[in-house]
């Protein structure tokens, strides 16, 4: 690691380079982060896909049918919209209706959040935990690149429900079927951890355990514990909060 961390000198890669070399030289990428901790173009490219998604789901689906399962998923939910008179459960459904919409237009919002959650825990793990001298903006980098792969999920998603495939269980948590738990009927813990194993989702692990690896100058192994312990940290915990409210 220490060779491949080297500061690149030169011009560097631009942005369209990164973004095409991560998914074929991953390590050329995560490297030039080292010059230049600039991550914008994934993140206009990942809206750009989110937008186009939900415009497809707004579509073929509909948010209201959208926000019916989430509730029916959440017993707690589920229960009090029942117990309401007709007009107040109808109220109320369209005001959830609305929020599922809202939340998924401006989920570019909700990226920004959990990218900088996350890249702090990394972070903070591989300094604090591994002696590391890496800054948070290369983490946060290294968090906005890896994620690419996982873009595929919802351009395929987007293609099926244009094409009509899949409108009858769709699942706007777990959209394709790329993962175990996709083929799961009952939303449960383990429908939850199964998810986890998404093929797109693993890929995107992957380029994580190098991007910090290279950008913190230590062993895949060491990259490895602090990647894929919060991982394993976050799949537990939605896991266990998913078995308890469903």
């Amino acid at each position: 690691m220490q060779d491949a961390a080297a500061v690149p000198e030169g011009p560097g890669l631009s942005q369209g380079e990164r973004f095409v070399d991560t998914f074929v030289a991953p390590s050329k990428t995560f490297t030039d982060i080292l010059r230049s901790s600039s991550w914008w173009l994934p993140f206009v490219f990942i809206l750009l896909v989110g937008f186009v998604f939900n415009v497809a789901v707004d579509k073929k689906v509909g948010f209201d049918t959208v926000a019916q399962q989430q509730i029916a998923a959440n017993k707690f939910a589920s229960e009090r919209i029942d117990s309401l008179p007709a007009d107040q459960k109808a109220a109320q459904l369209h005001a959830a209706a609305t929020r599922t919409r809202l939340t998924s237009y401006g989920s570019g919002v909700i990226i920004l959040l959990f990218g900088a959650i996350n890249a702090l825990l990394w972070w903070a793990s591989l300094n604090f935990g591994l002696g590391a001298k890496t800054t948070y903006s290369q983490i946060f980098a290294v968090w906005m690149y890896a994620g690419l792969p996982k873009a595929f999920i919802y351009l395929l998603s987007t293609v099926l429900l244009f094409a009509g495939v899949g409108l009858d269980n769709f699942d706007m948590q777990n959209p394709l079927g790329s993962n175990p738990g996709y083929y799961m009927d009952h939303v449960s813990g383990l429908k939850v951890a199964l998810s986890f194993f998404d093929l797109f989702g693993l890929w995107a692990l992957v380029l994580a355990v190098i991007g910090c690896a290279i950008v913190a100058r230590k062993t895949m192994t060491q990259a490895a514990v602090v990647v894929c312990g919060w991982w394993l940290f976050g799949m537990l915990l939605l896991a266990g909060v998913t078995a308890a409210f469903s």
